[in-house]
């Protein structure tokens, strides 16, 4: 069978909530191996919500139908504060990314709690502002970014990110809104770590699946090398995904 838009592949899903620092509860979910231990975790940060962004958003949503099934990677999704999807609306106001630092910290005390393995946060679009400006965590082990913008992170953000060492992967795509491959590796060459990875033809939504396969695959390949390339087809079990763009 091969692997569609709409494909979900079995994992052991489940809600959850966070608990902020400030007190509020954020909706989320934890996407499991079905069977046998995660080899490393992803931490989802969400667009911007103002702009419909949300733990659902389709990039982050199908790799919660994938990757846990494909490379035994554990997917932790979550509504930033006052924001809505369809697993419900987190508590609290929209925070311009500043509130917003409570909900990363909150999202990386459960990977903690949890005891799941090698987090990884990934970042997208606005995601990307919340990872560089608040996952200095000494349990992060590095970030992955989908189309940064670099609005709200500035280059103080950045240069933590060189004195804190971990791998910083950026995925730019060439015809990106706000940030393109050539202005990005001007950004980010004050991290020695930093790789940016520019992604012919692609746009800033990363809309259409064979952008979504090139997304997975880079990610896999940095969080779960031993599972890169990822397939194209699946012989078990799936299910239909009636609400994936």
């Amino acid at each position: 069978m091969d692997i569609r838009a709409a494909t979900v592949l079995p994992a052991d899903r489940r809600p959850i909530t966070l608990h902020t620092a400030d007190g509020l509860e954020l909706v989320g979910e934890l996407a499991l191996p079905e069977s046998g231990a995660p080899v490393a975790t992803l931490v989802c940060l969400h667009p911007l919500p103002t702009a419909e962004g949300m733990m659902d958003s389709h990039v982050l949503r199908k790799a919660s139908f994938r990757l846990p099934a494909l490379a035994d990677v554990a997917v932790l999704r979550f509504n930033t504060r006052g924001t809505t999807s369809r697993h419900g609306t987190s508590q609290g106001t929209f925070g311009d990314g500043e509130t917003e630092r409570y909900d990363v910290a909150a999202a990386i005390e459960f990977v903690e709690f949890e005891g799941l393995p090698r987090p990884w946060l990934l970042g997208w679009s606005f995601g990307t502002e919340l990872a560089l400006k608040w996952g200095c965590d000494p349990e992060v082990e590095g970030a992955i970014l989908l189309s940064p913008p670099l609005h709200r992170a500035q280059d103080k953000d950045l240069d933590a990110w060189a004195e804190f060492g971990r791998p910083l992967v950026a995925l730019v795509p060439e015809f990106d809104d706000y940030l393109r491959p050539a202005e990005a590796r001007e950004r980010f060459s004050r991290v020695p770590q930093a790789e940016v990875v520019g992604v012919d033809n692609a746009k800033h939504l990363w809309v259409g699946e064979p952008y979504v396969r090139r997304v997975l695959d880079e990610i896999v390949g940095r969080v779960a090398p031993k599972a890169h390339p990822l397939p194209t087809e699946w012989d078990g079990p799936a299910e239909r995904d009636s609400g994936t763009a």
